[in-house]
C-alpha cells in the first residue's frame, strides 16, 4: 500500500466526492455504517478499515477506520488516506467483484504481529459500493470463551447483514448514535422467538439491578423485561412484543431504582429471522446527573427571572421618586438611573429563558435602541436602527455592554440630536475574537475641545469604566464623517461556538 501524501486527513465526504462515482444515497448509507460499526469491531475482535472504489477503477481508498474496544488493534498506525492499487489486496477486489465474504487462508504478519485478513462487501441498493477489510490480532490467541464465541457468533452474522444490505438499518440509522449501548456494556443473543439464548456478565448484572431474581437465559426477554419496568403510558404495542427481537428498537426502561438503556438488532441473513442481538446499558448514573443539570438550570433561570423582577421594581420605585421632585436635575438624575437599571433588566430577562449562560444580544441590543430612543428623545423624530449582528455573548459581557450602550444611545439621542431629531445606527461586527460597535449620530456634533478621556459627567465616566476596566476594551469617541459623532467600541470576545 501507498500511503497518501497530505497534509490532513481527508473526510469521507471530501474522498468520495472526489475519487468516486458513488451517488449521495451511497455516501448517506456509508456514514449511517460508520455510526454504528464499532458494534462489528467489538464482536468481531478486530480492526476495520472501510475501501472505497476509485473512479477510475484502478484500486481503492481508504476512508474510515475503527478499531475494537474488546481487544487489542492489529494497525497502530492510522490507515486513512491510504490508495490501494487493484492487485495489492487480491482479498479486496474478490470481496468487491463477487459481493461475498472472502478471507485470508494464512494470516498476514505486521510488525510481527500476525493478522487474520478478512474482506466484507458493503452492499446498498443491490449494488456492492465498498469493502470493509476485518483484520483480527493473533498474538493472543487462546481457546476461546463462552462470551467470545457469542460475540463472534453475532459477528459473523452482523456482517452477513452488511453484505446483504440489511445493515445498517435503512429506516433507524441513528440506532448507533450517541449514548447507545455497546457490546461491553451488556449483550444478550436471543433465538427466533424471543427467548434469551446467551446473557453475558454485565447484562445479567444489569438485570439484576432492575429486579429480575431469576436467569434471564431461558426466559423471552420482552416478557422478562415487561415485568420489571412500571405499566406503560401511551405505547403503540406491548412491551414483550416491542422487544421480541423481530424489529430495530432503541428504549428506555426504568424500574427498581434503574435505568437501562435497551438495542435491539433484529438477524435475519437471507430474509429468513433467526434471532436477534440484545444490548442493554445501565444508564442510572447518566440520568441522574442530568436531572440534576435540569433542575440547577431551571433553578437558574428562576434566579434570574426573580432578579429581573427586582429590578424593574426598583425602576418603578426611581420612576414614582422621580415624579415627586421639583428640580429638573434631580429628575433627570434618577430618569437616568431608571434606565440604566432597566437596561440590566433587559439582560436578565433573556438569561431567564435560555439553559445556557448566554445572551443572543441582537435581541437585546434592539430592546436598548427601541427603549432609549422612546424615553430619551425630545423629539419623535427619533430613527434608532442596528446593522451587523452582535452574536452569542457570555453574561458577564452582555450585562457591562448592555449598560455601556444605554449609556452612549442616550447621549447621542438627548446630546446629539437633542430636539432636531435625526438618525442613530448601531454597528457590529464580529470576528477573530473580537467584537467592532459602532455608534452613529447625525446630530449638532461634539463641542469645542471636548476630550473623552477627561469628560467629566457621569454616563461618561461609567461607560470607561466598563468598557476599559469591565471589559478590557478600548473606547474611542470623536467626529463623524459629514457631520455628528461616532463612538467605537473594540472588544475581545469568546468565539462562538456551533449552535
Amino acid at each position: 500500500m501507498t500511503r497518501a501524501t497530505l497534509s490532513n486527513v481527508p473526510s469521507l465526504n471530501d474522498v468520495v466526492q472526489r475519487h468516486t462515482d458513488l451517488s449521495e444515497a451511497d455516501l448517506d448509507w456509508l456514514h449511517a455504517l460508520i455510526a454504528d460499526w464499532q458494534l462489528l469491531a467489538d464482536l468481531s475482535f478486530a480492526d476495520l478499515v472501510l475501501w472505497v472504489p476509485d473512479r477510475d477503477d484502478d484500486g481503492y481508498r481508504a476512508v474510515a477506520q475503527m478499531r475494537p474496544t474488546t481487544g487489542p488493534t492489529a494497525y497502530v498506525e492510522d490507515l486513512v488516506g491510504t490508495y490501494l492499487a487493484k492487485g495489492r489486496r487480491p482479498l479486496i477486489d474478490t470481496a468487491y467483484a463477487e459481493g461475498v465474504i472472502r478471507r485470508e487462508g494464512d494470516p498476514e504478519w505486521w510488525d510481527d504481529v500476525p493478522v487474520r485478513v478478512e474482506a466484507i462487501p458493503v452492499r446498498h441498493d443491490g449494488r456492492v459500493i465498498a469493502v470493509i477489510g476485518r483484520h483480527t490480532n493473533l498474538i493472543a490467541v487462546r481457546t476461546p470463551s463462552r462470551l467470545e464465541l457469542s460475540y463472534l457468533e453475532c459477528g459473523s452474522q452482523l456482517a452477513t447483514l452488511i453484505t446483504e444490505g440489511r445493515f445498517p438499518h435503512s429506516t433507524r440509522t441513528d440506532m448507533g448514535r450517541r449514548g447507545a449501548p455497546r457490546v461491553g456494556d451488556g449483550l444478550v443473543r436471543l433465538d427466533a422467538d424471543g427467548q434469551a439464548l446467551y446473557a453475558s456478565p454485565n447484562a445479567v448484572s444489569v438485570y439484576r439491578r432492575l429486579g429480575l431474581a431469576a436467569d434471564l437465559v431461558g426466559h423471552h426477554l420482552g416478557k422478562a423485561t415487561a415485568t420489571l419496568a412500571p405499566p406503560p403510558g401511551a405505547r403503540d404495542e406491548p412491551l414483550e412484543d416491542v422487544l421480541g427481537g423481530r424489529q430495530h428498537v432503541r428504549t428506555e426502561i426504568e424500574g427498581n431504582g434503574t435505568v437501562m438503556t435497551l438495542r435491539i438488532i433484529p438477524l435475519d441473513p437471507g430474509g429468513q429471522h433467526v434471532g436477534a442481538l440484545a444490548l442493554c446499558r445501565d444508564v442510572t448514573e447518566v440520568r441522574r446527573r442530568e436531572r440534576e443539570l435540569l433542575t440547577k438550570d431551571a433553578t437558574i433561570r428562576e434566579i434570574h427571572h426573580r432578579v429581573k423582577n427586582n429590578l424593574q421594581t426598583v425602576a418603578a420605585l426611581l420612576r414614582l421618586q422621580s415624579r415627586r421632585i421639583a428640580s429638573p436635575e434631580g429628575r433627570a438624575a434618577l430618569d437616568e438611573a431608571v434606565r440604566r437599571v432597566g437596561s440590566i433588566a433587559i439582560v436578565h430577562e433573556t438569561l431567564s429563558q435560555t439553559v445556557d449562560d448566554t445572551v443572543a444580544f441582537d435581541d437585546v441590543a434592539d430592546r436598548l435602541l427601541g427603549m432609549v430612543a422612546e424615553v430619551a428623545a425630545t423629539t419623535s423624530d427619533v430613527r434608532a436602527t442596528r446593522s451587523g449582528t452582535f452574536g452569542i455573548l457570555a453574561a458577564e459581557t452582555a450585562t457591562p455592554l448592555a449598560m455601556t450602550l444605554t449609556e452612549v444611545l442616550q447621549n447621542a439621542v438627548e446630546h446629539g440630536l437633542g430636539r432636531r431629531g435625526g438618525a442613530v445606527l448601531l454597528t457590529a461586527e464580529r470576528s477573530d475574537g473580537r467584537l467592532l460597535v459602532t455608534i452613529d449620530d447625525d446630530g449638532v456634533g461634539l463641542p469645542p475641545g471636548f476630550d473623552a478621556a477627561t469628560a467629566g459627567n457621569l454616563g461618561l465616566q461609567i461607560v470607561r469604566t466598563l468598557v476599559v476596566g469591565e471589559l478590557a476594551g478600548t473606547l474611542d469617541i470623536g467626529p463623524r464623517s459629514g457631520g455628528g459623532t461616532r463612538v467605537v467600541l473594540d472588544l475581545p470576545v469568546e468565539a462562538e461556538s456551533p449552535r
